[in-house]
């Protein structure tokens, strides 16, 4: 299953000529326990969970997964705080905390391109990203919770929790049947959104006010919502991922590809989360 993330697609663990080649390309058959990495030598037997071949201690764990996401997570919260209390959000220096938000922003979406189109993950770019990343949600999260509500960042933050815990709770409860199916009905809807969000933007700047009204009012709610389950959709594509490279043996590297998926996945729940809130609580 390659699971992609629902602003950047990336490669997630697919490779075609590494140590498990084929990963992400092809799929047990329905009904069967045949490995088709089976020549992996870190994979495992799914009917038995037991490795097919002695383990040489480089392949990807859960451990590995949850200290790396740990550590872009903690890069981006750390970063975000930093410019919270750094870049004033008054009217005096909005627009400077601003500019350095959207700058910061735009260097984030780079970095997370190259990434996406590297056949192998790089940690310095992840992080970059990341840093970056904090610096903006650090400016939004200050400007929303100044002119909004100073409680909005922390239902956002809650909020988001609570989507991952659910959505991860129904994973493995397996609630949610991730398949060829639902991966290309979330890729369709996340296209189908970003191509309207995208509309809006453009209508919003060089026509003003709020676009074509898709983030404001009663569309925006609407939206937001969509954008929340949207982002729920991908947190499931990015488990069966992990999943699937624990399963199969993918290298110990492949955790980091897993952290930057999960990171990108929560900040777009966060934002979606934080924009909702902000339109039920403001003008």
């Amino acid at each position: 299953m390659r699971s992609s993330n629902p602003v950047f697609s990336r490669r997630g663990f697919s490779r075609d000529n590494g140590a498990y080649a084929g990963f992400g390309t092809q799929q047990p058959q329905a009904g069967t326990t045949t490995n088709p990495y089976a020549t992996n030598p870190y994979a495992t037997d799914p009917s038995t969970g037991m490795p097919q071949a002695p383990v040489r201690g480089n392949a990807m764990t859960i451990d590995d997964v949850v200290s790396r996401t740990a550590m872009t997570l903690g890069t981006v919260i750390l970063t975000a705080v930093i410019s919270w209390i750094a870049l004033p959000v008054d009217q005096d220096n909005l627009r400077t905390s601003y500019g350095i938000a959207i700058g910061a922003a735009l260097i984030a979406f780079v970095f997370a391109m190259i990434q996406s189109f590297k056949r192998k993950p790089v940690p310095a770019l992840i992080l970059a990203y990341a840093a970056f990343e904090g610096v903006f949600l650090g400016v939004i999260s200050s400007a929303t919770s100044t002119y909004i509500s100073p409680g909005t960042v922390i239902q956002a933050v809650m909020g988001t929790m609570c989507v991952f815990a659910g959505v991860l709770i129904a994973y493995k409860m397996r609630w949610i049947n991730v398949n060829r199916r639902f991966y290309g009905f979330v890729m369709a809807a996340a296209m189908g959104f970003i191509l309207l969000m995208a509309v809006n933007l453009l209508f919003s700047i060089f026509g003003g006010g709020d676009g074509l009204g898709f983030r404001s009012g009663g569309l925006g709610i609407i939206f937001g919502v969509i954008g929340i389950i949207l982002g729920a959709c991908f947190l499931a594509l990015d488990f069966k991922q992990v999943e699937d490279g624990v399963t199969y043996g993918a290298p110990r590297e492949e955790s980091w590809l897993a952290a930057f998926g999960l990171t990108m996945t929560l900040v777009w729940i966060y934002m979606e989360m934080l924009r909702l809130i902000s339109i039920l609580k403001g003008d």
